[in-house]
C-alpha cells in the first residue's frame, strides 16, 4: 500500500480531510482534520457503530447540536455532528496541549496555579449547568490544558440530565458520594469533583 504524502488526507468524512490519527482518550477514533469549507484545523471523533442505537440517533444528534451553542473559553466548542455510513461523528475545536494529569505530574502544583485552574473549571461547569448540562466525570484526565495554559473541559463529556453520553459505570476518586452509590450526577456532583481535583492539585498521592 502506498503511504500518503505528508499533509495528504488519510481519509475523508464529509467536508473534513482526516490528516492524522490521534490517541482517542474516549470512544471511537479521533483525528486531526482540515475543514475544507472553513479552512481551519478541527478534531473529528468517529464513534463506534454501536455507540448509539438507531432509534436514539435523532435524539443524540439534536443534543449534540444543542451543545454547539455552549460558548465558554474553558469548554471546547462543537462545530458539527453527522453520520458517516453507519457511524456518527462529532467535529470540535482542535486543541494542542496536554491533560491536567500530565500538567500535575507527581508533584503538587503551585498554589496560585492550582486555584486558577479550579476557578476556570468551576466557571466552565457553572456555564454548562446554566444551560442544563452536567459533566459527571471531572478528573485530571478529563480536563485539557491548552498550549497557552488554560483549562478546557471537552464538550463531548458533558451529559444532559437525560443521560446523553453518560454511562454511569466507571467510578473514580473524584466522584461525589451520590455517584459512588449509583445515583445520577447533578450540579452538586460537579462541584464536589472540582473540589476533589483541586485537593489533588495541592497534594501528592
Amino acid at each position: 500500500m502506498t503511504e500518503p504524502l505528508p499533509g495528504a488526507p488519510i481519509g475523508v468524512i464529509g467536508q473534513y480531510n482526516l490528516l492524522e490519527r490521534l490517541e482517542p482518550a474516549g470512544p471511537g477514533e479521533l483525528f486531526r482534520a482540515r475543514d475544507t469549507r472553513k479552512g481551519r484545523t478541527v478534531a473529528v471523533r468517529l464513534l463506534p457503530p454501536d455507540f448509539v442505537i438507531a432509534a436514539d440517533r435523532p435524539r443524540f444528534i439534536d443534543r449534540a447540536r444543542a451543545m454547539s451553542a455552549l460558548s465558554h473559553p474553558n469548554i471546547t466548542t462543537i462545530f458539527d455532528v453527522g453520520e458517516h455510513g453507519s457511524r456518527l461523528f462529532l467535529v470540535f475545536e482542535f486543541l494542542t496541549g496536554r491533560s491536567l494529569r500530565s500538567e500535575m505530574g507527581a508533584r503538587p502544583l503551585n498554589v496560585r496555579r492550582a486555584i486558577d485552574m479550579a476557578i476556570q473549571m468551576a466557571d466552565a461547569v457553572a456555564h454548562a449547568h446554566a444551560a442544563g448540562y452536567v459533566h459527571g466525570g471531572l478528573s485530571p484526565d478529563s480536563v485539557a490544558i491548552t498550549a497557552k495554559g488554560h483549562a478546557k473541559i471537552p464538550t463531548f463529556a458533558l451529559a444532559s440530565r437525560g443521560g446523553f453520553a453518560a454511562d454511569g459505570t466507571t467510578l473514580h476518586d473524584y466522584d461525589a458520594p451520590e455517584e459512588a452509590q449509583g445515583q445520577a450526577s447533578d450540579e452538586r456532583s460537579d462541584i464536589y469533583s472540582v473540589g476533589a481535583v483541586l485537593f489533588e492539585m495541592l497534594t501528592t498521592r
